[in-house]
């Protein structure tokens, strides 16, 4: 992330970026498309943003995760993407 880029963000944007990262079914690569940041710069956000225990919990949870990881992913369908949601 390069210095200042969260300074850039909304508090809109940022709780965005939070609640995608929490899904489990939408990869860091989604999140980068529509907000530029890479899989470190969302777990910088996350950290920051949210409480220790919540933080840990969804580390050990996404870690490895194939479905957090597009490359990974086997999932051969397309899921619904709404109209306004960009990427």
């Amino acid at each position: 992330m390069k210095k200042g880029k969260t300074h850039k963000l909304s508090t809109q944007e940022i709780d965005r970026i939070i609640e995608m990262a929490w899904e489990d079914r939408t990869p860091f690569e989604a999140i980068e498309k529509q907000f530029g940041l890479n899989q470190d710069d969302v777990i910088k956000i996350m950290r920051k943003s949210i409480k220790r225990k919540s933080f840990e919990n969804w580390r050990k949870r996404t870690s490895g995760r194939r479905t957090k990881h597009q490359s990974l992913s086997n999932i051969k369908m397309p899921r619904f993407k709404s109209t306004d949601q960009k990427g």
